[in-house]
């Protein structure tokens, strides 16, 4: 299940890559203000990593608002893109929460484990 997961992770990474650097013509556009779009964009992201990584949050955390910069370094050097400092923030802060949201999810998911003092023998 999680090369799956890890799998799914990385080709969102790569797509928010290629929309966010590429073409404008090749960004979509779902309707909503383009800030709550960046956020769920990086929010997803973020608690997809954090799912498929669950023992490396910290640096699932710095991967993402990592890429966050990157990604908008990136648009200053892209033909008809534009980086800006507050769509790095909207889009570490919706990567943080979905860390955060990810990380907590895997948490209260797990099974407890059968050598655990809280399991009970039959």
């Amino acid at each position: 299940m999680n090369f799956y997961l890890r799998c799914v992770a990385w080709l969102v990474l790569i797509a928010i890559l290629v929309v966010t650097v590429g073409p404008i013509n090749l960004r979509p556009v779902t309707g909503e203000p383009v800030d709550i779009e960046r956020f769920l964009a990086f929010f997803i992201v973020g608690t997809l990593f954090a799912l498929a990584y669950p023992k490396h949050w910290l640096s699932v955390l710095v991967l993402v608002v990592g890429s966050a910069g990157l990604f908008e370094l990136l648009q200053r050097i892209a033909p008809g893109r534009h980086g800006e400092a507050a769509d790095f923030m909207i889009k570490a802060t919706g990567g943080f929460a979905g860390v955060i949201i990810g990380s907590v999810a895997r948490r209260f998911s797990r099974s407890p484990d059968k050598h655990s003092p809280d399991k009970r023998p039959d």
